[in-house]
């Protein structure tokens, strides 16, 4: 037998993904697996507008809540386990529902992507050059090996991960950039916005999460390493709040950072899927959205 698409709902922040991947589910009988990387961790629930057991509406979730605020996230584990999560989905004859606004996840789990290895003491090496020799000089190395990521690549970090993979795989870096290739069959269902609406929304959204508890969140992660941990630290919300523990920022004052923040993140992620002519697009606020997008699905 066959598996069906992957289906794939995508969109900016606030926009519905959460619902109309509840609402698919419910429609097509389907299960939903977060592809929101700051959703994965535990009690990182008011600031990521985490979609609560009640607006499940009984709908199994996978790959929520399963990291500490102090692991790093990585986009090659999560590849693996929402794979591993829609092979089993599949092979319960249901359908697997991706949801989630982290653009690179999305296409870690549906396409082509290759992630190379690392080597934590070719790393250290090559940040040690970097240290006494300077960024030009890693640069023309790259540029000699790999003249497609050095016109590319213009921060060290990038430059001594560029290096690293061609010293471990003999690959240059640029080998292993995504194509629009879908490993498996796939639907991507893109929520169309209204730009303006979803500014103010965005802003009511934050007012509702520092009404909810926000900051109390955030000092409850405080105190579980939240500044220690890589990915989670950078979260939209809490690394504001975290100032206004130490004094040095006012509620007010971080809840507009946070607006200002996220308009510029769901900007970024309108971008990034805008870039992709593979999604099919849908109005975020039509009655029938739900209808229209599971015929797209079947």
């Amino acid at each position: 037998m066959v598996a069906p698409p992957v289906i794939a709902v995508v969109g900016p922040t606030g926009s519905g993904k959460s619902d109309l991947a509840v609402n698919l589910a419910l429609e097509l009988d389907g299960e939903v697996i977060n592809a929101d990387a700051m959703q994965f961790y535990r009690g990182m629930d008011i600031g990521t507008a985490k979609i609560s057991v009640a607006e499940r509406k009984g709908v199994p979730h996978h790959l929520l809540d399963i990291m500490d605020v102090t692991q790093e996230a990585s986009v090659s584990t999560f590849q693996e386990q929402a794979r591993n999560v829609i092979a089993a989905v599949h092979a319960r004859g249901k359908r697997a529902i991706l949801a989630g606004g982290s653009g690179l996840y999305v296409r870690a789990a549906l396409d082509v992507l290759e992630f190379p290895g690392t080597d934590a003491s070719l790393r250290a090496r090559l940040e040690a050059e970097h240290a006494e020799r300077g960024t030009a000089e890693l640069l023309a190395r790259l540029r000699s090996v790999d003249p497609v990521s050095a016109e590319r690549l213009s921060d060290a970090r990038r430059i001594i991960r560029a290096l690293e993979v061609h010293e471990l795989t003999g690959r240059p870096f640029s080998s292993f950039m995504p194509r629009r290739e879908y490993n498996q069959p796939a639907v991507q269902v893109g929520l169309d916005v209204d730009r303006d609406v979803l500014r103010e929304r965005l802003a009511a959204r934050v007012h509702r999460m520092v009404d909810a508890g926000l900051l109390a969140e955030v000092g409850t992660l405080d105190a579980q390493g939240l500044r220690t941990g890589k990915t989670a630290s950078r979260a939209l919300g809490y690394s504001q709040f975290l100032r206004v523990l130490d004094g040095a920022s006012t509620v007010a004052d971080a809840a507009e950072e946070t607006i200002v923040a996220t308009r510029h993140f769901a900007r970024r992620q309108l971008t990034w899927f805008r870039a992709d002519p593979r999604i099919k697009w849908l109005d975020w606020q039509d009655p029938e959205l739900a209808g229209k997008a599971a015929l797209l699905c079947r």
